[in-house]
This record gives structure tokens, C-alpha cells and sequence, in this order.
């Protein structure tokens, strides 16, 4: 597998330390960051999925830990809207130049104001996707808020 994404080489450019992981992918997982925190041994929390979403119909991006629900109601208000979905699959795709299941919050070809749920910082490091499938990268995340051009906000529902 190569450790050469439009993800990596932003993140390369920047001079931002990180650590590549690969593992088996499995396009039928319920979860992909389940699926993907599982594979490689890491808590579901430090796993982070990115979700392209529409907020008032403008794209924006926000990564969130993988055992968790993104409130939509929170992502609307951390970007200043009033309603937010789930941005079209071919969508997502064409906007960032990634494969859903690859989509990485850094490199998109169109960058998308970002937000990063606030939990992240209670880690050393956690885990984002690399820019194609079965890649991670472990990193620092506030250097994922930095080369996200992010900010960190609530971001997911209240969990029972």
C-alpha cells in the first residue's frame, strides 16, 4: 500500500509528525471506523471517522470519534447554521477527491471548513484516515486541528 496521499504529502508539507497505519479493509463492515479501530488494536474513541456533511446547504466536514453519533443540531451551530445532513456519497467524492471509506480531512481537493469534536484532545494521539482505504494516521490532534485548518467543538450527541 503506498504512504503517499494527497493527505500524507499536506501533512508532509506542513512538517507535521504522524505515523502510518494500514490494515485490512472491509467494504461490508457496519462501521468502517469500527471496523478500522478493531483491525489496528485502538480504542473506538481515539478512531476519528470524516463525515462530509451540508450546513444550510454548504459543505463542511467534521470528524468525529467512531463509536459516536454526530449531532447534527451541534454542527449546524458550530458553523454558524440553522439545519445540517449528510452530504450525497458522489458528492463527498467529488469535492475532496477521496473515496468514501478514504475520505481524509486533510489534502481535499476542496477544502471544506472543518471541525474536530472537542474529545479529541483528551488523547496523546488519535487516529484519522489516511486518504485511501486500510490507511490510518496516528497523530497529535492538535496537529490535526492545525493541518485541518480546524476548529475543535461538541460535535456529537449526548451518549446514554
Amino acid at each position: 500500500m503506498p504512504n503517499s496521499t494527497p493527505a500524507t504529502m499536506a501533512l508532509r508539507r506542513l512538517g507535521i509528525a504522524f505515523k502510518l497505519h494500514t490494515y485490512v479493509y472491509d467494504s461490508d463492515a457496519e462501521s468502517i471506523g469500527l471496523q478500522a479501530a478493531q483491525a489496528l488494536g485502538v480504542e473506538p474513541d481515539r478512531m476519528l471517522k470524516t463525515l462530509m456533511v451540508e450546513v444550510d446547504g454548504k459543505p463542511v466536514c467534521a470528524v468525529v470519534p467512531s463509536d459516536c453519533e454526530l449531532s447534527m443540531k451541534k454542527l449546524a451551530a458550530a458553523f454558524g447554521g440553522k439545519s445540517a445532513k449528510m452530504m450525497r456519497p458522489a458528492d463527498a467524492e467529488r469535492l475532496t477527491g477521496y473515496h468514501v471509506g478514504g475520505i481524509s480531512p486533510f489534502g481535499q481537493k476542496k477544502r471544506a471548513p472543518t471541525a474536530i469534536d472537542e474529545s479529541a484532545l483528551t488523547h496523546v494521539t488519535v487516529f484519522v484516515n489516511g486518504g485511501q482505504r486500510g490507511l490510518q494516521i496516528e497523530i497529535d490532534p492538535n496537529d490535526a486541528a492545525l493541518a485541518a485548518g480546524a476548529t475543535m467543538k461538541a460535535l456529537t450527541a449526548t451518549r446514554d
